[in-house]
């Protein structure tokens, strides 16, 4: 019998093929408690703005992240009412804290830089 709590093999390998990359797992607990610019990701994974997108965009296509524009920018955040975020949470919520990424970044005057 399915519980709520279960999630669909297929649903969460694919979850969890997007979550095997590192940068995007640690993306992912990033944007868990903030929301980010890609100007901001750019310059906290040193990594191109296409490459950053890119990340984003296999991210977004399968819903776990959403995003607002704000003016010109778009921010980025976890989608909360995706089907499987309380999949997705447990995932994150035994990764190690990522907001010193962002700590850091504004101590170099670099955080939401572009807006």
């Amino acid at each position: 019998m399915e519980t709520t709590n279960s999630i669909e093999i297929e649903k969460a390998a694919q979850i969890l093929k997007l979550l095997g990359d590192k940068t995007r797992l640690s993306m992912m607990k990033l944007l868990q408690t903030n929301e980010c610019c890609v100007c901001e990701l750019v310059e906290i994974y040193d990594a191109s703005q296409p490459s950053i997108s890119q990340h984003l965009r296999k991210l977004k296509d399968i819903g776990l992240v959403k995003e607002k524009r704000k003016g010109q920018w778009i921010f980025y955040s976890i989608n909360q009412t995706h089907e499987h975020y309380d999949f997705l949470v447990r995932i994150l919520d035994s990764l190690p804290n990522q907001d010193e990424r962002l700590i850091e970044l504004e101590k170099q005057g670099l955080r939401i830089s572009c807006c």
